[in-house]
């Protein structure tokens, strides 16, 4: 029987986690064309096509599929024992990728991770802003500051706090609008939102305010934008106090009514926790944190 070329398979089992050759090549730290050519070369192997290209898009056959059912213990066994060698560093160098939302890597992050340089000059720290969820078993991230408890089989997390959020408009926004009296007020008062405004509007509604996707007519995926359209006097959004209270200019809404609770959790995997870089780094940022 013949064997197959371990390089073939990773590159089959990046690309069809990861759902295309860029992401899974950013991964495994390949250009694409290579990626492409070792997916290519496993479809040669076998004598199959594991993947139907439809435009830019890679979508798995059933024989693809079927395949990447039998290789996906294969591959998170891999990334298990590489999590577990990565987490036995004795020195207090080397790199710590902490994952945050756009906001909190913006805003919140900067002058924390000023101390953990202090602190720790000789580790590289990667921050990488997402509004997603970072893969840790895929080690996306080593630290991940979410605003959900851990999903998975292998993550630990520390809920360090419930954050809390309200609506903030801008002072110019406010002298021309005056400032609304309930919740519901705010449906027709120039909403700023999330780029999938059906569900963001859902979400609103049942917080109280009658939303609906015509009542947004400014929307972005980026909650970094968002702020700055508020702080330009563009409309409303909702934010953390901790973002808000940092921001000149801003004026929080309603502020007889009860804040929005937002979790705040740092999360990693357990076979990092040990690790001494990941120690220093997480102990500093859940200090920090706290104290916000």
């Amino acid at each position: 029987m013949k064997t197959l070329d371990w390089n073939h398979i990773r590159a089959f089992y990046a690309t069809a986690s990861a759902g295309s050759l860029s992401a899974a090549a950013r991964q495994l730290g390949l250009t694409q064309p290579t990626l492409s050519r070792q997916v290519v070369a496993l479809e040669a192997e076998l004598g199959v096509s594991l993947f139907d290209r439809v435009g830019r898009k890679l979508v798995l056959t059933a024989t693809g599929s079927d395949l990447l059912a039998h290789i996906r213990m294969m591959g998170e066994a891999a990334e298990t024992v590489a999590l577990a060698a990565s987490g036995r560093g004795n020195e207090i160098s080397g790199r710590v990728s902490i994952s945050a939302t756009d906001t909190y890597a913006a805003y919140i992050l900067p002058e924390i991770i000023q101390r953990i340089r202090s602190e720790a000059p000789q580790l590289t720290i990667a921050l990488l802003a997402s509004n997603d969820l970072s893969n840790l078993h895929r080690r996306e991230a080593d630290i991940a500051i979410r605003h959900v408890a851990p999903d998975r089989l292998g993550l630990v997390g520390q809920h360090l706090r419930d954050a809390q959020a309200d609506f903030y408009a801008s002072q110019e926004w406010v002298a021309r609008n005056g400032q609304p009296e309930a919740l519901a007020d705010l449906a027709g008062l120039e909403l700023i939102g999330f780029e999938d405004a059906g569900r963001y509007a859902g979400y609103l509604r049942e917080m109280g305010v009658p939303a609906g996707e015509a009542d947004f007519r400014l929307l972005s995926s980026s909650s970094v934008a968002i702020w700055e359209m508020v702080r330009r006097g563009m409309g409303v959004a909702p934010m953390l106090r901790e973002i808000a209270n940092r921001t000149p200019g801003v004026v929080r809404l309603l502020p007889d009514t009860k804040p929005i609770e937002v979790p705040l959790w740092l999360v990693t995997h357990q076979e990092l926790q040990a690790a001494p870089r990941i120690r220093l780094v997480h102990g500093i940022l859940a200090e920090e944190l706290l104290q916000l």
